[in-house]
């Protein structure tokens, strides 16, 4: 008798990070044994880092959420609720009651419902999207808009790269990468500024790596010496809140030496003598700033330096969200399109800007109007909603009453943690979708399990406008997003917005929807092309490349819009001679990724072989710190304060600096920060908090 099982590789695409990797997973009676990417990927490349290819042990994790659950509490508060569903829920454990998919949507609806009529619909908001397929996004927000009537709708690009959408959409009118990843392949020179590129984005450092070995052609610009930084001709460290410092004095040297490319100039952009003017005439924007600045002296020649290489050379500039994540970010953004601007390094094969997108579908996600100043394809809305900061202060005030969560983890990932806290204990019904009892989902009324990237169909947009369509790798009897909405708009008697018995039928109405970037992507030509994919805007053709004869703006012309740095925390501080001291208090803290994990660790942290390489969340300091320290600490802000973190020490951390990971909900690192935010899209200062150091290892015992 022949017991072989017989094993079946199917095609899809990596559920972790916006690099979109192809992959090919091995499966024998329906479970995942193997993840591998195919040689001829064409962005993987046939390499896949260590999340994609181990970490999948979530799809079968023994605490999926497998039925629907209702919390007791919910019940109680709700007695009519409570005593017309009765017979059809079940007891779970002590804090939840169970039931099936039909009762819990009948359930949601009527409180929904019941909500809307007594508070009105835009007491209903919606956040989520950005980690499912574009299929669930846009029915996320359609079930918001249309459904419940209300505007407020958003995802978690507010706390990643919304200000990569403000900054190019103002400057150059489209909000996205310009470029393949192969076209690193074709550039000359490359900057990657707040980008720890080697751990969050592996696949795309690969090719940045191997530029930079073979011409010798990369600056990395961080505020500590990252791993790509090894490989780097220009390793500039830099102070804390200083990218737009350091991007307009790029600029500066650019304009000074005339390096700029003036027939693209005069023929491709606008407001060039303004900005110039402006920027000439700005004491901060002149590299020779640096000289006083104690301990970072060296910036006033290396910035110049980098400055002419990007000018004169055909490049491409790479960052993450250490340029988001401030006061200033949607400015910085605007700063980069300006140095493309300024040298015609933009609509070209090899020259471009990449903005490196941390969800699987964040693009996909506000492509399909998951945000509340968009509807699908970057349209007005009929009318804007509040985003996510402002609807947790709406929370708090009573005025929103409902939220449907998915997929989302706002009790994690977002700052204020204790804010956020309260602000959830007011709600009359929070609904989460979700695969795992994360943050939000125990903090729930109503919790409904769902499907993975890897057990359903549908499209995925990766950080380069690619369009990946998924297909599962196992079956599942759970149900997708879009069919939980689906199901959900039907007991509210939307029938007619909703349909879909599909996911082809949503992806359809999205094409009806969206035509300028999705009209001609079809499933069919999606199915034919799943290992390459194809890059939006899609007609008959793909776009590898935008923005080849005019920018997506009103009048084809890139603009300049000039903003000064404002002088103010770590930079100033060295200034007035008060930064170097001998405190605890006053040291900058900034945070980041490591390889292991991804974001709020729910899937990755189900993978024994990725767990045990990162099992709790690191703080990284300089040597000189050792003996203050010691082995562990608690780092306290004016807003809270995290757990106790081991502490590992690294020459590659600058003096009364920090860095540490917050991939752990326990660690509570987002404790520390408050609801200072980029001041014109509101996301969240994550790269910069001072707190104080409270060791509370033996080092400090026994001192």
């Amino acid at each position: 008798m022949n017991d072989r099982v017989e094993a079946k590789e199917i095609e899809s695409v990596c559920t972790y990070c916006g690099v979109g990797c192809d992959i090919v997973g091995v499966v024998e009676k329906n479970r995942i044994v193997k993840v591998y990417a195919a040689k001829d990927g064409v962005v993987s490349q046939g390499k896949l880092c260590i999340k994609g290819k181990y970490g999948y042990d979530f799809v079968e994790a023994a605490d999926r959420i497998r039925e629907p659950r209702i919390r007791r509490r919910f019940l109680d508060r709700n007695p009519e609720l409570a005593e017309r569903f009765a017979e059809r829920l079940k007891p779970l454990d002590g804090e939840w009651m169970r039931t099936d998919l039909e009762t819990a949507a009948e359930l949601a609806a009527a409180k929904l419902e019941e909500i809307r009529q007594t508070h009105g619909p835009k007491s209903f908001a919606a956040v989520g999207g950005a980690r499912t397929s574009c299929e669930s996004a846009y029915a996320f927000q359609k079930f918001c808009r249309e459904t419940m009537g209300s505007p407020h709708v958003d995802n978690c690009a507010r706390v990643c790269h919304s200000p990569s959408l403000k900054g190019m959409r103002a400057t150059i009118g489209e909000g996205a990468a310009t470029n393949p990843y192969n076209d690193i392949y074709e550039t000359e020179f490359m900057i990657v500024i707040g980008s720890n590129t080697l751990e969050a984005h592996p696949i795309i450092a690969n090719r940045i790596v191997d530029m930079a070995r073979t011409h010798n052609n990369l600056a990395v610009i961080d505020v500590r010496r990252t791993k790509l930084a090894k490989q780097a001709k220009y390793n500039c460290v830099i102070p804390f809140e200083a990218n737009l410092l350091i991007l307009n004095m790029m600029a500066y040297v650019i304009l000074d030496e005339e390096l700029y490319d003036k027939e693209f100039v005069a023929n491709r952009t606008k407001n060039f003598e303004e900005y110039r003017e402006k920027i000439l005439k700005d004491p901060t924007a002149d590299p020779a700033f640096f000289k006083k600045v104690e301990g970072y002296e060296y910036l006033a020649k290396m910035i110049p330096n980098i400055a002419r290489e990007y000018a004169v050379k055909r490049s491409m500039i790479f960052w993450g969200l250490g340029i988001t994540e401030h006061l200033d970010g949607s400015y910085a953004v605007m700063a980069l399109t300006h140095l493309a601007l300024l040298t015609g390094n933009i609509g070209k094969t090899g020259a471009g800007l990449m903005p490196l997108r941390g969800q699987n579908n964040v693009q996909g996600a506000c492509d399909m109007g998951c945000l509340p100043y968009y509807a699908p394809d970057y349209q007005p809305p009929e009318e804007e909603g509040l985003m996510t900061p402002q609807l947790i202060d709406a929370m708090e005030k009573g005025t929103i009453k409902a939220l449907l969560n998915m997929g989302e983890d706002i009790a994690h990932i977002h700052p204020n943690l204790n804010k956020i806290d309260k602000a959830l204990e007011n709600l009359e019904l929070l609904m989460v979708q979700e695969l795992f009892m994360t943050g939000i989902a125990r903090k729930a009324d109503i919790v409904i399990g769902v499907k993975s990237a890897y057990e359903k169909t549908g499209v995925y947009i990766n950080a380069m406008r690619r369009l990946h369509l998924s297909q599962p790798l196992v079956e599942s009897d759970l149900p997708d997003d879009w069919e939980v909405l689906t199901l959900l708009a039907r007991k509210l008697g939307d029938e007619e917005n909703f349909s879909f018995e599909s996911s082809e039928d949503v992806w359809n109405e999205v094409r009806r929807v969206a035509p300028r970037r999705f009209s001609g992507a079809a499933y069919f030509r999606l199915e034919r092309h799943r290992k390459r994919g194809m890059q939006w805007p899609i007609y008959h053709e793909d776009t590898p490349i935008l923005h080849l004869l005019d920018f997506r703006t009103e009048d084809g012309l890139g603009r300049f819009v000039y903003r000064p740095w404002q002088q103010r925390g770590m930079v100033e501080e060295i200034l007035r001679g008060v930064f170097y001291r001998e405190s605890l208090e006053g040291y900058y803290l900034t945070t980041g990724r490591t390889l292991a994990h991804y974001n709020n660790a729910a899937q990755t942290g189900r993978s024994e072989k990725l767990d045990a390489r990162h099992a709790e969340d690191l703080l990284w300091a300089n040597p000189e710190e050792e003996n203050r320290f010691g082995e562990r600490v608690i780092l306290r802000s004016a807003h809270g304060e995290c757990e106790a973190l081991k502490v590992a020490y690294s020459d590659a951390i600058r003096s009364r600096t920090l860095y540490t990971t917050f991939h752990h909900a326990t660690s509570r690192i987002n404790a520390l920060f408050g609801d200072e935010s980029d001041e014109l899209i509101l996301t969240a200062r994550f790269k910069s908090v001072k707190v104080e150091v409270i060791p509370v290892g033996e080092a400090w015992a026994g001192s």
